[in-house]
């Protein structure tokens, strides 16, 4: 027989035994926050054990009745109704709304920080997502999207349980420039295109959008009092295909379509050199006074404007002119890179003359880290991809440093010695190089406090199509996004490859054409 006091005190082992795996978080449960595959990762996850479910009734609340507000909440109830299949209908309240609910509101608290943190209380009863500013609520938005399953990126229902593990998230970035360039003047990607690249990067909190709009081989931007620059510079691409431009209009509707996403959107004309699609099109801005040829290879650096003619800078104050017209963003791209057949003590006075175009028009500079050898204006930027001493000079002369070392984050260099795509001359970034760095540690004399932040560079040389523009994005944007959101000593190469490799199902039901590195543990 059992003597009566054991037997008590085994109950009450049993009891407590049950108590701690009920109140326990483990990975065979939907219950645990901390386990949810987050990119970029946030500050700080605290799990509560159990979990919020949404439903047929759930509604999303917004507090007040702002557009800015009202559009998020808009914004979230579509990306959840194709897969749940449940209205989510968006209402304004002013008090907190009933349990089984969403609550987005805007609130000056100390737990949400800067203009894009967020704060993610999940709760049995109510998922509510707190933000100083509506670039707060969208950035937490995309937080919400990753700690529902996977299935939800489908456009169509699928009949499952839809729960969300309850928490709190505390999340701000590090750097407030987290960026990436698409190049469409070698290669031209039309409207859906660009939106859709947008929607990448505002998955993964990415708040810049770099169009490189023109270069040797394709003018990209209509402008109105200069139109045979597409007309005729817009009519070609690498490999002689077809070309094309952006209407005024269209360009302005992906301003529109961007800042929706809050996302900041920097034009970039490349001079004096990567020019040659408007050599081609106006005589004038050349030497001689003679067109050159379109051109359609992949050869760079033998262009150059004709520096010393006013007809040049009449050109140059036009173009700037009306895209800074076009853009409300503060930066104005002016390139300045790889200008090799343009003499130095040309290309110093050029740069400073541009430098005080793009002012007069209400903008800040951004160019190549090349544009040092000239004297930098105030609040210039100068982005490094490849000359330690050029940043190290703009450093110097007070600018800031937007990283881009192309070793690191030029996501059109090859994974391997394998990959069909792209090119090799900065040598192969796997998935490990592209982020395993520290933009405040890789250059000798560049900081923290000078670098406002870093930017992932896609050339199109060898990218002719969507698909082909997803395999070299994708897994490496993710992984670039966090570098710019989350602080190096919070983010691991072990912990993050995990994590990528449980986001391996989304990019599937995201419809992402990815390369499956190797070196990460897939799970679709």
């Amino acid at each position: 027989m059992i003597n009566r006091n054991h037997s008590g005190a085994i109950k009450t082992v049993i009891i407590i035994a049950m108590t701690v795996l009920q109140m326990s978080c483990t990975t065979k449960t939907p219950s645990d926050l901390s386990e949810e595959s987050i990119i970029p990762k946030p500050v700080s996850i605290t799990s509560t054990c159990d979990y919020f479910t949404l439903n047929a009734k759930t509604a999303i609340y917004v507090k007040g009745e702002t557009a800015d507000i009202i559009r998020i909440g808009g914004f979230l109830s579509a990306i959840l109704k194709p897969a749940t299949g449940f209205p989510l209908n968006v209402k304004s309240t002013i008090e907190a709304p009933g349990s089984g609910n969403i609550f987005l509101m805007l609130s000056d608290s100390a737990e949400t920080r800067g203009d894009e943190g967020y704060l993610l209380t999940v709760t049995k009863k109510q998922l509510k997502l707190v933000a100083k500013s509506p670039a707060g609520l969208f950035r937490g938005i995309q937080t919400i999207r990753q700690i529902l399953p996977s299935d939800i990126e489908r456009d169509s229902i699928v009949e499952r349980p839809w729960e969300i593990a309850t928490g709190t998230i505390v999340d701000y970035p590090e750097y407030s420039y987290r960026g990436a360039m698409l190049d469409v003047a070698r290669h031209f990607f039309g409207v859906d295109d660009v939106k859709r690249f947008i929607d990448f990067l505002a998955c993964y909190k990415m708040n810049v959008l770099h169009l490189h709009l023109s270069d040797d081989q394709g003018w990209r931007i209509e402008i109105k009092s200069w139109p045979n620059l597409t007309i005729h510079g817009g009519s070609t691409e690498v490999g002689g295909g077809t070309g094309g431009f952006y209407t005024q209009e269209q360009y302005s509707d992906f301003v529109k379509y961007a800042s929706d996403r809050y996302i900041t959107l920097v034009p970039e004309i490349d001079m004096p050199g990567h020019i040659n699609a408007a050599l081609a099109s106006y005589p004038e801005l050349n030497s001689n006074g003679k067109a050159t040829e379109l051109y359609t290879g992949t050869e760079v650096g033998f262009s150059t404007l004709s520096t010393k003619k006013e007809i040049t800078y009449k050109f140059v104050d036009d173009v700037f002119r009306e895209l800074a017209t076009l853009t409300p963003g503060p930066y104005i791209h002016i390139g300045g890179d790889e200008s090799h057949v343009t003499k130095k003590e040309d290309y110093i006075p050029f740069v400073e003359r541009v430098q005080d175009i793009v002012i007069a028009h209400g903008k800040q500079i951004i160019g190549w880290d090349e544009i040092s050898l000239s004297t930098l204006r105030p609040n210039a930027t100068a982005q490094f991809w490849a000359n330690a001493a050029n940043a190290n000079r703009a450093v110097s002369q007070g600018a800031k440093i937007l990283m881009s070392p192309a070793a690191r984050t030029y996501i059109d260099m090859k994974y391997d010695s394998t990959t069909v795509l792209g090119l090799s001359w900065a040598g192969y970034v796997e998935i490990d190089s592209s982020y395993i760095w520290d933009p405040a540690n890789y250059v000798p004399g560049i900081g923290r406090e000078k670098i406002t932040g870093i930017e992932a560079p896609l050339w199109t040389e060898t990218i002719t199509n969507m698909k082909e523009l997803e395999y070299m994005v994708f897994p490496r944007l993710p992984g670039l996004a966090e570098i710019g959101w989350t602080t190096s000593s919070e983010r691991s190469w072990e912990e993050y490859k995990v994590r990528l490799g449980k986001q391996g199902a989304r990019l599937k039901a995201m419809d992402i054409n990815f390369y499956r590195s190797k070196q990460v543990p897939w799970v679709e």
